[in-house]
């Protein structure tokens, strides 16, 4: 089998070995190369230290917590002349100094960072068996392997396996029982039966993780391709009922009408449905009902209503990506999905009711917004799409650039404090706020000559 070998680890390794020392692959990449699946997390350990590394590459940086040298992939383009996209230039490498076992008493990091002396060494600290494999390569050519823990035979049998004692392995770095599940998700495998037990055993320990880290991890895992899985994971582990235990409410909350689960299983198989590959989306997907079990009420029609779970659902939902440390960015994202999700089209709608939706849920979320609904669809029994969800996207695309925002009006705050010779007020916000409104309604008046007639009439 011919194995693809990133460029700049190639060039990393060549450089570290005509210096004259021993270097490897290792982690993740390694894992990635065996199984012939595209990879940008590439790591080397050498018997190098960090002040040896260093002088080999311009423009390194040392992590002197790790004992690790990071290289960007700019710069190892720039210093060996590689063609423009022969690697990715955002990615970094990782070249790390042989390590060597360390107590782990905060359950999140060694105490202290010991250089080892050989490349077993070295594995012999890391998480799983299929992340515990070395190797070497010369011109792009695997040459050699080092595979004291049955990695290899582990990837054979799709197995996610602790190297050594599981439950030592979880007491050193407890993130490391989020990491077992989004593995297992991102590669399909199973959890190895005596690594599953420890993993049971030591969820408590979770509570010792940083919200940064536990976020970065759910995430994650949410961007893997079996995430619905990942997620009912966490639930059997009891996982969930530290990262997001909201999600256990949902359980058995029966819906009427179309639905045919109740409210956590829909939410799990519209994560499913989801065809956003974006995380942050994936999360909007999988709590977007999340309010129901709070306000649902006995009556109706379909013998249960949730009245505006979607407006109370949204702040839950930013509650959750704040715990979540996400980007007040990408919070805002989850609000907006999780509280417009509810929409209904009609084909009797008019134009300007399309803008003001639009405008609503933002031009940037509406492509989102529309992969939340697909997935609710199928996650509710139903299918994908319908005639009236194709009318509402060809009709949003109709109207996708005509004026949406104060800045697509042709006339702004300057231009109306020069008209009516006023200084910054108010008044000039409440015009332009006026005109827009009726824009919306009638876009054929965004016009200079119109806006600017207009504006003489409001003041």
């Amino acid at each position: 089998m011919k194995y693809k070998f990133d460029h700049g680890v190639v060039k990393i390794v060549e450089t570290i070995e005509k210096a004259g020392y021993e270097v490897w692959i290792v982690g993740g990449a390694v894992r990635d190369l065996l199984l012939d699946i595209p990879s940008s997390d590439w790591d080397v350990t050498t018997n190098a230290t960090p002040e040896q590394i260093q002088p080999l590459f311009t423009d390194s940086f040392y992590d002197n917590e790790y004992g690790t040298v990071k290289v960007a992939g700019k710069h190892i383009s720039e210093q060996f002349g590689l063609a423009e996209g022969e690697i990715d230039d955002s990615v970094l490498y990782d070249i790390t100094t042989y390590r060597s076992e360390s107590e782990y008493s905060d359950k999140r990091r060694p105490d202290s960072v010991e250089w080892g002396k050989t490349v077993e060494e070295d594995l012999k600290r890391r998480d799983f068996t299929i992340n515990a494999i070395a190797l070497r390569q010369a011109q792009g050519k695997l040459t050699e392997i080092v595979d004291p823990y049955g990695g290899q035979e582990d990837l054979k049998n799709k197995l996610i396996k602790a190297v050594g004692v599981p439950t030592e392995r979880f007491e050193e770095d407890a993130l490391r029982i989020m990491r077992a599940i989004r593995l297992s998700s991102q590669l399909g495998f199973m959890i190895e039966d005596q690594t599953l037990v420890a993993l049971k055993e030591k969820v408590a320990n979770l509570k010792e993780i940083s919200w940064e880290r536990i976020g970065a991890e759910t995430m994650k895992l949410l961007g893997t391709e079996h995430a619905a899985d990942g997620i009912q994971l966490m639930v059997n582990t009891g996982i969930i009922e530290i990262v997001m235990p909201e999600l256990l409410s949902m359980k058995e909350v029966k819906q009427g009408g179309h639905h045919i689960y109740d409210v956590f299983t829909h939410s799990l198989e519209a994560l499913r449905a989801c065809p956003s590959p974006d995380p942050v989306v994936r999360l909007a997907t999988l709590i977007h009902d999340i309010d129901k079990p709070v306000v649902a009420k006995a009556g109706g029609e379909r013998g249960v209503t949730f009245y505006n779970h979607e407006v109370s659902g949204a702040r839950a939902a930013k509650r959750i990506a704040e715990r979540l440390k996400l980007s007040k960015k990408d919070q805002d994202r989850v609000f907006t999905l999780v509280r417009w999700h509810m929409f209904v089209y009609e084909s009797k709608m008019t134009d300007a009711s399309i803008r003001r939706f639009i405008r609503r849920v933002g031009k940037e979320n509406i492509h989102d917004m529309m992969a939340l609904r697909i997935g609710d669809r199928v996650g509710g029994g139903s299918k994908a799409t319908s005639w009236r969800l194709t009318e509402l996207q060809k009709r949003i695309g109709e109207q996708f650039y005509e004026p949406l925002s104060l800045k697509d009006m042709n006339i702004n705050g300057a231009e109306i404090m020069t008209l009516l010779n006023i200084p910054p007020s108010r008044k000039v916000g409440e015009i332009l706020n006026a005109m827009f409104e009726e824009i919306l309604d009638d876009s054929s008046k965004n016009t200079k000559e119109y806006l600017e007639k207009r504006v003489k009439e409001l003041a």
